[in-house]
C-alpha cells in the first residue's frame, strides 16, 4: 500500500479554529507516526491541482460561487468574518484541499497498477460539480475519474465503486455520479444527521441507514452484511475512510472504538481484494482527538498485508 500526503495537506484556520472541531493538523500527526515504520512508503502528490482542472469539473455557477468569500465560509461551516482576507482563506484552505485532490488522481494511477493506496486527506464526499457544503469545497473522486478518463486510463464503461463510510451520507458522490450507471455506490451514515437529502439518498445502490448511538459490534455487524451484497468485476473502488464514526466524535453520533475503526477498514480492504478490486482510500471526515490515532491503527496493521 501507498500512503499519500504532503505537509500542504495541513489545514490552518487561525482564530476560527475555535469555531470548527476539524483537526487540521491530524494529517501532520499520521505522518509523522507512520514514518516511524521504515516499511511504510510515503509518496508525495507532485502539487496542486491547478485551476484548469477544477473548473474543467465545476459547473459555471460553482466556479463563480467560489470566488465569493462568503459562499466559501459557507461551505466550510463557518461563521462570516468580513476583516479576513479571501486569499487567506484561499492560502490556508483552498489550497491544501488542492493538494489532497491532487493526492486523490495520483493514488489512482498507484492502484489501477496494482498497488493499493491511500490518500490521507481527500473524500470530500458533500462537494459536487454545483455545490461546495458541508467542509468540502471539490469533490476529488469526481475530478479524479475525469481526469482518468481524459488520459483513457479509465474508460466510460468500466464499473467504479464508491464505499463511503463516513458518518455522513456521501451527498456529493451521489449527485456527481447521479446519471452514470457504471458507478456503484454503497453508503453506511447516520441517518439522522446532515445531510438530510432524500433526493441522493435515493442514488445510494447500497444505503445502509444507522441512527445515532450505533454500537461498534452493531455497525461492523451490518457493514459485513452489506460487503456480501457487492457484486464482482469492479475496475477500481474509492473508500471514504471517515473517523467521525468514533464514540468520542461529537459530530457523528456513532460509538465506534479506535479499535472497530481498523477492524472496519480491514474487513472493507479483505472484502475488496476477493473481488479483485484495488482500493483507494480517502481520508473523509473525523473531528475528535482520536482521529489521527485511528487512522494511525488502520494503516499499521493493513499496511503489512495490503
Amino acid at each position: 500500500m501507498k500512503i499519500f500526503y504532503h505537509e500542504n495537506y495541513n489545514i490552518d484556520l487561525g482564530l476560527l479554529n475555535r469555531f470548527h472541531p476539524f483537526d487540521g493538523f491530524k494529517f501532520a500527526k499520521v505522518a509523522k507516526a507512520i514514518k516511524k515504520e521504515a516499511m511504510i512508503d510515503v509518496v508525495h502528490p507532485c502539487g496542486p491541482t491547478v485551476q484548469s482542472v477544477i473548473d474543467g469539473f465545476c459547473g459555471p455557477l460553482l466556479q463563480r460561487l467560489l470566488k465569493k468569500k462568503r459562499y466559501v465560509f459557507n461551505a466550510l461551516e463557518l461563521p462570516y468574518l468580513p476583516f479576513i482576507p479571501f486569499s487567506v482563506m484561499v492560502k490556508r484552505v483552498l489550497m491544501p484541499m488542492r493538494w489532497a485532490v491532487q493526492g486523490t488522481i495520483e493514488s489512482i494511477k498507484e492502484a489501477l497498477e496494482g498497488t493499493n493506496s491511500w490518500n490521507l486527506a481527500g473524500g470530500y464526499h458533500h462537494a459536487s460539480p454545483n455545490s461546495a457544503e458541508g467542509f468540502c469545497i471539490y469533490n476529488d473522486i469526481g475530478i479524479a475519474y475525469q481526469e482518468h478518463l481524459k488520459s483513457s486510463a479509465i474508460t466510460k464503461e468500466d464499473r467504479i465503486l464508491i464505499i463511503d463510510v463516513d458518518a455522513h451520507h456521501g451527498n456529493g458522490n451521489a449527485h456527481t455520479f447521479m446519471d452514470n450507471g457504471n458507478v456503484f455506490i454503497m453508503d453506511v451514515f447516520d441517518d439522522d444527521i446532515y445531510p438530510q437529502s432524500p433526493f441522493t439518498k435515493d442514488r445510494v445502490d447500497i444505503a445502509v441507514a444507522l441512527h445515532k448511538g450505533c454500537s461498534g459490534s452493531k455497525y461492523l455487524e451490518l457493514l459485513n452484511s452489506a460487503l456480501e451484497k457487492l457484486p464482482e468485476s469492479f475496475r477500481i473502488a474509492f473508500v471514504i475512510a471517515g473517523t467521525d464514526v468514533l464514540a468520542s466524535d461529537s459530530i457523528g453520533g456513532f460509538k465506534l472504538s479506535i479499535e472497530d475503526v481498523s477492524k472496519r477498514d480491514r474487513m472493507i480492504l479483505e472484502k475488496l481484494e476477493k473481488i479483485s478490486t484495488p482500493a483507494v482510500f480517502l481520508g473523509g471526515g473525523g473531528y475528535s482527538n482520536e482521529s489521527a490515532e485511528a487512522m494511525i491503527k488502520s494503516l499499521s496493521t493493513m499496511y503489512q498485508d495490503f
